[in-house]
């Protein structure tokens, strides 16, 4: 049965995705059936395929149940001349790598065939906000991604912030970026959409109507008259992050024990519900939940101004 979630007042289903994968039609260990067929036993309801420089004719290989939609990562030179990993969601099973295009070209190219771009990995990259600033129009960043983490830099969620500080708002999903059998099931984006259809999974990536997680799931989430409310499955923090300093943290009962007794005795939260000043200035919420597995869930940000 398909899980729900109150997205600021819907009742929308949700939808398990990844959106960057690779198989062996580029430099995936796994042939494309192979890895969708894993996808699909491990209870994802959406694959996008998304080997390097070249789209996948999904339609041949689509059994009905799992979604499967086309895509690619592509690679054009970036700012500072940094090689950028974009990745294209819903692009034509014949698309052409636009990769020797300036990437503003490029983007733009995605777009036309009706595609939208997520940028992948910024951390391990090397980029930083400044860089990311000048990239227009794609519709996400990654700030997880499982198979980047091995060298460190699987979390880009400071350079999110920044660019959300900075006026870029943009939303963050969560990969795999399978490569090898230890990247699957890493981190995923919950789609939140009445229907598992590829017009309304891009019409919730576009309007960010989704969360990343590693593992926690949001069962509600609401904003309203400055109270920002949360319902999730049990964890032992979650903050509603903004500008700057500004923060509010709920953590389990007992958070702050000193023996191992009391720590024992510790009760998960569930839910979560603080006041948001009107007058401070403030841009944007997200909120960011973690479990006693030390694993996050982030939700889309919402823009105040």
């Amino acid at each position: 049965m398909t899980a729900k979630i109150n997205f600021y007042g819907e009742e929308l289903n949700t939808y398990k995705a990844n959106f960057h994968m690779h198989s062996t039609v580029s430099d995936g260990k796994l042939p494309l059936t192979e890895t969708m067929n894993l996808y699909r036993q491990e209870g994802y309801d959406i694959l996008a395929a998304t080997d390097h420089y070249k789209a996948n004719r999904v339609s041949e290989i689509d059994t009905g149940d799992l979604l499967l939609m086309s895509g690619m990562e592509f690679h054009p030179d970036g700012p500072r001349g940094i090689r950028l990993h974009l990745v294209a969601i819903n692009v034509p099973e014949d698309f052409k790598n636009p990769s020797e295009l300036p990437y503003q070209e490029a983007i733009g190219a995605v777009r036309s065939a009706g595609g939208e771009c997520i940028l992948a990995h910024p951390y391990w990259s090397g980029f930083n906000s400044n860089d990311i600033m000048g990239i227009k129009n794609i519709i996400a960043i990654e700030v997880y991604n499982t198979d980047t983490r091995y060298i460190g830099k699987g979390y880009s969620v400071q350079t999110w912030d920044e660019l959300l500080q900075l006026g870029y708002h943009l939303p963050g999903v969560a990969v795999d970026d399978t490569h090898n059998p230890r990247d699957f099931f890493g981190g995923w984006t919950m789609i939140c959409a009445k229907e598992k259809t590829p017009t309304a999974v891009m019409d919730a990536l576009k309007s960010g109507s989704f969360y990343a997680s590693q593992g926690p799931d949001f069962h509600k989430l609401s904003f309203e008259n400055n109270i920002f409310s949360v319902e999730c499955s049990p964890c032992e923090e979650l903050i509603v992050m903004s500008n700057g300093s500004f923060g509010r943290c709920g953590n389990m009962s007992g958070f702050e024990a000193t023996t191992p007794a009391e720590r024992n005795n510790t009760k998960e939260i569930t839910s979560f519900e603080t006041e948001i000043p009107a007058d401070a200035g403030l841009t944007y919420l997200r909120c960011q939940i973690k479990d006693k597995k030390g694993r996050y869930a982030w939700s889309s940000p919402i823009k105040l101004q």
